[in-house]
């Protein structure tokens, strides 16, 4: 075992209580693009004067909903992504240890598709949409495979996803339930995210456990307070941990 898993296999070994707090880096290995990277989502070429932001905000949705769709069906829709080796770990990790809870910035459903089954969607899900008027529940295969602005059959408004767009407040039974599962855990481990978008970067201010982990590719604004900083591959790292501890 190489030195850095064996480090995390023995903190997982330990712990009575573990988070993993994970973001957009979680699911690049899917085929799904991040957002700030060279090739990431907002540094794509787009056909319109609209930047990614505006055109994922609640406002635009509101205003250009035909447009505010087509964005979406162009680059957030991937039917073909599967959970990758950090997924199914995290997933194998939630089977063979009794208290783990997934904190996800990511709206993919991944997690839950690896078998994780405690986990908290902190921006939401694509997997999920609903009626603005009625809040009917809507499968979100039936709104992917249709064109335009969906609508509800039984009262004609617009069908929307249940993700957190700009403009918009996170959950907040979502965000206390995160905040109580960090408060509690004595080991916290951080993959894939910049740590740069509030209030969700925030939670790290709520871990007082033993243990914080940080695995990114880059750098983040938290390094200086882990205990332990791993620039190393996500999935790779996580799977030699978990699946040889």
């Amino acid at each position: 075992m190489e030195p850095k898993s064996k480090i995390l296999a023995e903190l997982i070994e330990k712990a009575n209580a573990i988070v993993f707090f994970g973001g957009a880096g979680v699911s690049t290995a899917s085929g799904i693009p991040d957002f700030r990277s060279a090739t990431g989502l907002y540094n794509r070429k787009q056909h319109t004067n609209y930047s990614p932001e505006t055109m994922l905000s609640y406002q635009f949705m509101i205003n250009h909903p035909e447009e505010f769709y087509t964005y979406k069906r162009e680059n957030l829709y991937f039917p073909d992504a599967k959970p990758n080796l950090a997924h199914l770990a995290l997933a194998r990790l939630e089977s063979l240890h009794q208290d783990v809870t997934v904190i996800t910035q990511n709206i993919d459903g991944l997690h839950q598709a690896a078998g994780s089954k405690n986990v908290l969607e902190i921006h939401g899900s694509l997997q999920r949409f609903y009626c603005m008027k009625c809040g009917r529940d809507y499968p979100a295969a039936l709104v992917w495979a249709g064109k335009g602005v969906p609508q509800c059959p039984a009262c004609a408004w617009m069908v929307r996803p249940d993700v957190v767009l700009y403009g918009e407040m996170l959950n907040e039974r979502v965000m206390l339930q995160a905040q109580h599962a960090v408060r509690r855990a004595d080991l916290m481990i951080v993959g894939g995210t910049s740590l740069v978008v509030y209030p969700a970067a925030g939670l790290l201010q709520d871990f007082h456990g033993r243990a914080l982990v940080l695995i990114n590719r880059d750098p983040t604004p938290y390094d200086h307070t882990a205990n332990y900083v791993f620039h190393e591959d996500l999935g790779d790292l996580l799977n030699k941990a978990i699946w040889q501890k």
